[in-house]
């Protein structure tokens, strides 16, 4: 049998009254959460991953967040998410509800914008407005969600398919569209930010014709969501309050780039691959804002449920997405 001197029984009493302290136990059970993300490149969304790094909200928040992998191809960026290669994804929300509506095990967190960052530009010499875009070319990321959504909803709102009703003129990413406009190839081009104010600032004769989250207002109510968080379901399941702590970083991060907002594109603004002053000014025309709206707040799945019925109604999702789609 081992024998315990008085020494050594001291010792390890005083070792278990450490242990057993509150914060002791915190210390040691409070080792951060590695997580696996990805960044867009080049993009507005740059901005909010920056930020998160440069403040340090993962490890403020019980997670580490290293440097997250650099995406450059939409397409690759969307089905590495789909096949589990990393774990938290911004994206727009429409393409999360479809691909949980195919079967992918994810969770829609939380949105950070709304689509009134989705814009036509036209010279102002032009048309003036979408409901003049008949017999006219429209420079378009024809292969996008967004495309979809905005066709849907000039054509619910304005009573008009620019798909049937115009030509399209399909381009490879959404800053060639406003180049085609801008060099008089095209009538009109859609795009979203920051491309549309890049176009605005090189050339002022253009002018905004159309936001989508203006034509959404005409035949719903609320805001129309864009850019959101989705995570990946096994992670939640596997980590009980996960959820939260990844929700309270993108919440904090939000907050912080809006209370100074000049600040935030000063330090950066030059890694999203925009102009600072185009950043800004995309910032200050109120097209591209930043509005945390977390899924556990029953107002905010309200307005995604009713995009997601105005996307069904068009054929863009097989229907409404149900509760099991958001994180709370």
């Amino acid at each position: 049998m081992a024998k315990f001197t008085r020494r050594g029984f001291v010792a390890a009493s005083g070792v278990g009254s450490l242990l057993a302290m509150p914060g002791i136990r915190r210390a040691l059970a409070a080792e951060p959460k590695a997580l696996r993300w990805a960044s867009l490149q080049p993009g507005f969304t740059v901005l909010p991953v920056q930020y998160i790094l440069a403040n340090k909200l993962g490890q403020k928040n019980g997670l580490s967040l290293p440097d997250p992998a650099p995406y450059t191809a939409v397409s690759t960026y969307y089905n590495d998410f789909v096949a589990g290669n990393y774990d938290v994804c911004i994206g727009s929300w429409d393409t999360f509800a479809a691909r949980y509506q195919a079967g992918v095990p994810i969770k829609y967190l939380c949105t950070i914008t709304d689509a009134n960052m989705i814009a036509m530009l036209a010279p102002k010499n032009g048309v003036s407005d979408v409901a003049q875009l008949k017999g006219k070319t429209v420079a378009a990321l024809q292969s996008t969600g967004t495309y979809r959504m905005v066709r849907a909803l000039i054509k619910e709102a304005n009573g008009i398919d620019i798909e049937k009703d115009a030509t399209i003129q399909n381009v490879d990413n959404p800053a060639a569209s406003v180049t085609l406009v801008m060099a008089d190839r095209a009538d009109a081009a859609l795009s979203w930010e920051p491309n549309i104010t890049m176009g605005l600032v090189k050339k002022p004769d253009l002018r905004v014709i159309f936001k989508a989250g203006d034509a959404y207002h005409k035949i719903a109510q609320g805001d129309l969501p864009y850019f959101g968080v989705a995570v990946r379901k096994e992670l939640i399941d596997k980590n009980p309050g996960i959820a939260a702590k990844i929700s309270k970083v993108f919440e904090e991060c939000l907050t912080g780039i809006n209370g100074d907002t000049a600040k935030a594109v000063d330090l950066f603004g030059e890694k999203t691959g925009v102009p600072s002053d185009v950043l800004k000014e995309a910032l200050g025309s109120k097209r591209l804002t930043f509005r945390f709206r977390p899924m556990t707040d029953p107002a905010a799945r309200t307005s995604v449920v009713k995009a997601s019925e105005f996307l069904a109604r068009n054929g863009l999702l097989k229907g409404p997405v149900d509760d099991k789609f958001f994180s709370v």
